[in-house]
């Protein structure tokens, strides 16, 4: 049993890379700049903004998904819905990567 779990956790791993390699990690640093505003530079977050540092990708994408989509994620999705909207998935897997890997 220990012996698929430490397999299991292995594939996660390097599907994560995979994910993090295949996005264009120059072109999310770009999408992020309007973000610096309210995120700081380097995702440190300030007031009623949160912090973007140690999110992983899946969960930042997932939650700009939603953003676009009109969901209630949270207090701020009526700040973050008007950016998110103008994203495509592209934007949102490089961008989310961007953050994940240099915030982390």
């Amino acid at each position: 049993m220990k012996k698929y779990l430490i397999i299991a956790a292995g594939a996660i791993a390097v599907s994560a890379g995979a994910n993090l390699q295949a996005a264009d990690l120059e072109a999310g640093a770009a999408t992020y700049q309007p973000c610096v505003a309210c995120h700081g530079p380097a995702g440190e977050g300030q007031a009623i903004f949160p912090a973007l540092t140690g999110q992983d990708a899946d969960y930042l994408a997932d939650k700009l998904e939603r953003y676009r989509a009109g969901e209630q994620v949270g207090e701020n999705t009526a700040l973050m819905t008007p950016h998110a909207t103008g994203l495509s998935d592209e934007e949102i897997e490089n961008v989310s990567a961007y953050i994940a890997e240099e915030f982390n």
